[in-house]
């Protein structure tokens, strides 16, 4: 079975601009994972910082759950996401075991380093897709198969200097936009603390109201979700292009 996995810093960023491709690949039978690397301790100015890793954690299994995604344990905390050895060897060990044909992760340009360290991180653990002899944590034997990249929309559809960023591909998510908005919904911790911390006061509306942006940007999509293709460049060939492959009814690339 063809397998793809969602890579996020944080619990609910998966569902902001990643939700509705997995689940367009799962409707075409693939098997969709979910790994937040953050627990998502300091989401929260009401309770300390383990009593929010799990609530956060509940939260991101249901969501999961709502996907139909494998749901994957966090190994890390909010802001301590670094693009180290430790981290480094943890999510490889996770990517061999999984064994993706399709990696989904952050835009390598962010509003927040976090998002950019989960990004670099990820490349680099798809990068040891055929590499026994990177030691991983726990030891992980690689699958020996290629492996491509996209990298999905940044938050804002702006870099961190405030660029806007034009997508490669835009995937039609209409048909799935109510399951993307109650995953979305299942972070219900995130009402307040997003209110609070970034002026979000409405974070469902949020994602609605940036699905219908990319929906536009796309000129033919209601609610689209934008892609960049990575270069293709040690992990797969130069011909492939597995997600326009899997959604060729529902992608179109960018004009």
């Amino acid at each position: 079975m063809p397998t793809a996995i969602a890579i996020a810093a944080h619990p609910d960023d998966i569902e902001f601009t990643m939700a509705g491709t997995l689940l367009r690949l799962k409707e075409q039978g693939w098997d969709i994972h979910y790994l937040n690397i953050s627990s998502g301790n300091c989401g929260s100015q009401q309770t300390g910082p383990e009593e929010t890793a799990k609530i956060r954690a509940e939260e991101a299994k249901e969501a999961a759950a709502i996907l139909g995604a494998t749901w994957h344990p966090p190994f890390s905390n909010d802001l301590e996401i670094l693009y180290d050895l430790s981290h480094l060897r943890k999510l490889a060990a996770i990517v061999h075991q999984v064994a993706p044909d399709i990696v989904l992760t952050h835009s390598p340009q962010d509003y927040m380093e976090d998002h950019t360290n989960t990004c670099r991180l990820t490349v680099t653990a798809a990068f040891t897709h055929s590499m026994p002899n990177f030691r991983t944590d726990p030891p992980t034997p690689p699958p020996f198969k290629e492996v491509a990249l996209y990298h999905a929309m940044p938050h804002g559809l702006h870099d961190q200097l405030r660029n806007k960023i034009k997508p490669d591909l835009y995937v039609d998510i209409t048909p799935h936009s109510d399951t993307k908005h109650q995953a979305l919904a299942a972070h219900r911790s995130q009402h307040q603390w997003l209110q609070a911390s970034q002026g979000l006061n409405a974070y469902l509306q949020t994602q609605l109201d940036q699905d219908h942006k990319v929906g536009q940007m796309s000129q033919s999509y209601n609610k689209a979700e934008g892609w960049r293709i990575h270069n293709p460049l040690g992990f797969h060939s130069q011909k492939e292009d597995p997600l326009t492959q899997a959604l060729k009814d529902s992608i179109m690339h960018s004009k």
